[in-house]
């Protein structure tokens, strides 16, 4: 009796953690390319903060999952679509580039 307590228990616990994060798993992944002092200065709530030219280094711990939707934002736009092409190369393929931090911040709502 105590077993089968024990596993309900567990298989419970299992689907709790499933659904958490079925939950963040719901919207894209932001990525500021930006300097980390220019995200210090100012970013979206809830972006990461992988810089242009170290995203292809740093990309797999932050976003192991390839099919995942990533968007990307910077300054301008100009960073952020180097990036895109870059995680495109490694075969991430739902990557878009939102352009700079306003435009990102507007098309994502306010974060």
């Amino acid at each position: 009796m105590l077993h089968r307590h024990f596993i309900y228990r567990l298989t419970a616990a299992i689907l709790l953690a499933s659904c958490s994060l079925l939950v963040f798993a719901v919207g894209p992944v932001v990525i500021d390319v930006r300097t980390s002092e220019e995200y210090a200065q100012r970013h979206i709530n809830d972006a990461l903060n992988l810089p242009y030219d170290t995203i292809s280094v740093r990309i797999a711990v932050a976003v192991p999952d390839k099919n995942t939707p990533i968007v990307l934002y910077c300054r301008s736009g100009r960073r952020a679509e180097t990036a895109l092409h870059v995680l495109k190369g490694m075969g991430y393929s739902k990557v878009e580039n939102y352009g700079g931090l306003d435009e990102a911040q507007q098309r994502l709502g306010a974060r």
